[in-house]
């Protein structure tokens, strides 16, 4: 069992616990995730890691309520306990074996949009860990809706707030912010963007116009987390890839991002997971291609 040390509510619908899980917290970076059970028969739900304390052994998990699953796990409180706590999985992130020094002369741009905050936090963390400053652009429907404002703005090079009502910070999508910065001469080696499948698909469009290298994390598509179910497989240029085993991040300019919500509409339903299963063929599902049922 796996100990729930603090759950907190950040905002509507957006959660955040620490869990004590030593193991994955010696061995996780950024980037990656967990999957969590409540109980025996629980949904295996996959989560990317917000925070880890190494030396506490604990990971820190954001959620946001959907289904039935997340609106039961809500309900937990500390010294209430995970079933399973499984990670880290995926693979991390490609900054965490770049040279440093080389990364110290790049100029990076996070973007994240929602419950993105989350995953976005731990990278910029790092960053500033390794005296990296980057400039993070954060955006919510209302200033409520903004989550770690406070941890992100301690990490932060420049942060930069966004509100799709205008009440608070930028006014307007992230996408307009990034072509504000660009138009006050701001030159950005690479973006990292996180949110919403249709927020990292619009900011896709705006970088490649901007000639700036961006890396997007699909996690909003797993299921399973381990490439057995299908729901996250997607073309990233010619190429079938999982986005669980395979990534979660991935060069967001190679991304289908339309096929890939497509398909995410798709496997909501039984009838919509067999036609893809029929459509896909051996194709379907991922794996680690270690094990004989990988197809």
């Amino acid at each position: 069992m796996y100990k729930i040390l603090k759950a907190e509510k950040l905002a509507d619908m957006i959660y955040l616990m620490d869990v004590e899980a030593p193991r994955v917290a010696r061995h996780c970076e950024p980037g990656q995730f967990v999957i969590v059970k409540m109980d025996e028969k629980g949904e295996r739900i996959p989560l990317t890691i917000c925070d880890y304390d190494r030396e506490v052994g604990t990971i820190t998990i954001v959620f946001q309520t959907v289904g039935a699953s997340t609106h039961k796990m809500a309900e937990l409180k500390a010294g209430d306990a995970f079933r399973d706590f499984t990670g880290p999985l995926g693979c991390p992130s490609e900054f965490v074996g770049e040279d440093i020094e080389s990364l110290k002369n790049k100029k990076i741009l996070f973007v994240a949009g929602g419950v993105g905050a989350a995953p976005v936090y731990p990278q910029v963390k790092w960053m500033k860990e390794h005296g990296i400053d980057v400039d993070v652009i954060v955006g919510s429907k209302t200033k409520d809706m903004l989550i770690l404002e406070s941890e992100m703005r301690a990490v932060a090079g420049n942060y930069y707030p966004c509100t799709d009502d205008g009440t608070y910070g930028h006014a307007g999508m992230v996408t307009t912010k990034i072509e504000k910065l660009a138009e006050e001469g701001n030159k950005y080696d690479v973006c990292v963007a996180i949110g919403p499948m249709i927020m990292m698909k619009f900011v896709c469009l705006l970088t490649k116009k901007l000639n700036i290298p961006t890396i997007v994390s699909m996690n909003p598509i797993m299921v399973d987390g381990t490439g057995m179910c299908g729901a996250c497989r997607l073309h990233i240029g010619d190429e079938i890839k999982f986005a669980c085993v395979d990534g979660p991040e991935f060069d967001g300019h190679l991304v289908n991002f339309d096929e890939a919500m497509k398909r995410q509409q798709m496997y909501k339903t039984e009838e919509g997971r067999a036609m893809l299963k029929l459509q896909e063929g051996d194709t379907h599902h991922g794996g680690c291609g270690h094990c004989g049922g990988d197809k």
